[in-house]
């Protein structure tokens, strides 16, 4: 069977960027289990992955615009110390989550000044090409309720 819209495809990776260094992997945990053609997957490696087998292995390599977009920073910005929890020992990498105009956002500590912090919502791989290994270990029709539910049900999936 190909991969297709609302097949299960079970894969294993390995992401690394351009300069090799590993990102993401499956390879010490469970493989990825996920439904093609519904959005789980930036489009660069669903684009790729759309009519293969069980067996097939590819190497991708997707640009940031097929990934996760280009860097905009309009997304960086300085935030009064105020205005984070008080209680909240701040560290750079901590994540914050907070309410924006288009939705929930995710926004990382990048800088912490004495009166200020800066922030960014860029996703952390904004910008970064993406360099995929993919071994196709498995694929299969969805179920209806995993097509209701919108994921892969049973070994590794959601209940």
């Amino acid at each position: 069977m190909q991969i297709t819209k609302n097949t299960v495809a079970i894969i294993d990776y390995t992401l690394t960027d351009d300069d090799g260094e590993e990102i993401d992997s499956s390879s010490d945990g469970e493989p990825l289990r996920y439904i093609h053609g519904v959005g789980d997957l930036i489009p660069g490696l669903e684009e790729e992955l759309e009519g293969k087998r069980a067996g097939d292995s590819v190497k991708v390599r997707v640009p940031p615009e097929k990934g996760y977009g280009e860097r905009d920073e309009a997304l960086v910005q300085d935030v009064d110390r105020k205005h984070l929890p008080a209680e909240v020992e701040l560290e750079l990498g901590m994540q914050f989550q907070a309410q924006g105009p288009a939705g929930l956002l995710v926004m990382t500590v990048v800088d912490i000044g004495d009166d200020t912090v800066r922030l960014d919502a860029n996703h952390p791989l904004a910008g970064v090409a993406l360099n995929f290994a993919v071994t196709v270990r498995d694929v299969r029709p969805a179920t209806e309720a995993e097509l209701e539910h919108g994921h892969v049900h049973g070994p590794g999936g959601h209940h």
